[in-house]
């Protein structure tokens, strides 16, 4: 199948989410479903990649700078910035990509080929609006918090690590951490999670609810589905950062 037809595919089926819903109150119950899995089903890989995201950034500048000339503080400076810019948004968004994205997939896909999706359209049901809106609408709620997190425990990883370490101390971290703060990083970051979320919740989507075949295709389009959304993940990162920064 060509890119182009992949495309128009792709864009049809957003088109096809935006709908009237036929019960509100089941379409909440499943964008708080999808809020849950997506948020506390990811959360403990998060605050893990932070803290030790944040610990390594620390203790490799400090390593790199050797200068007598620059105050220890600039480390805090350099890990928080870092951190906001780059490993809280992008790093986190790819993780999950994997654990988010093929999980889509895989649900859509099995709906798929066990014919649910189509018993659904049968009764009557826009499947694109029921099935794949509220995974979207959970996503840009939910992922942007996570990056929120992950930048806040980077830094205090950082600030952990940097002081059990011996690398510097906390007064000196905290008085580093809060020089030459622009809160437009944090505006730069959050407007990358959103984006990379919208990603992360449509790619999988596409890939899940058009999947043909058994079980064999299922894992494929997962396994296709997680490398799209990575690649597009850091082509988006730098168009962002080429018109924003």
């Amino acid at each position: 199948m060509t890119f182009f037809t992949e495309l128009g595919r792709y864009l049809l089926m957003i088109k096809g989410m935006f709908s009237k819903p036929e019960n509100m109150k089941v379409y909440w119950k499943e964008f708080m479903h999808q809020c849950n899995d997506i948020g506390i089903g990811s959360l403990g890989i998060v605050v893990i990649i932070s803290v030790f995201m944040g610990a390594v950034s620390a203790v490799q500048t400090a390593y790199q700078l050797v200068s007598p000339v620059i105050p220890k503080s600039t480390i805090a400076q350099i890990v928080r910035d870092t951190v906001i810019l780059e490993f809280a948004p992008t790093l986190v968004c790819i993780v999950l990509a994997g654990v988010v994205g093929s999980k889509i997939a895989s649900e859509l896909g099995n709906m798929r080929v066990s014919e649910q999706i189509d018993a659904l359209e049968i009764m009557g049901i826009n499947t694109k609006a029921y099935l794949i809106m509220p995974k979207v609408a959970a996503a840009l709620v939910v992922i942007p918090m996570l990056v929120v997190i992950s930048g806040v425990l980077g830094i205090w990883g950082g600030r952990l690590a940097g002081v059990a370490s011996g690398i510097l101390s906390a007064a000196e971290y905290d008085k580093g951490l809060l020089s030459s703060f622009f809160a437009y990083n944090v505006f730069f970051a959050l407007t990358k999670a959103y984006t990379f979320a919208f990603i992360i919740s449509t790619i999988p989507a596409y890939y899940g609810y058009y999947v043909k075949g058994g079980a064999l295709e299922i894992g494929r389009s997962s396994t296709k589905s997680v490398v799209v959304s990575c690649v597009l993940i850091l082509f988006a990162d730098y168009i962002l950062a080429a018109l924003l920064l």
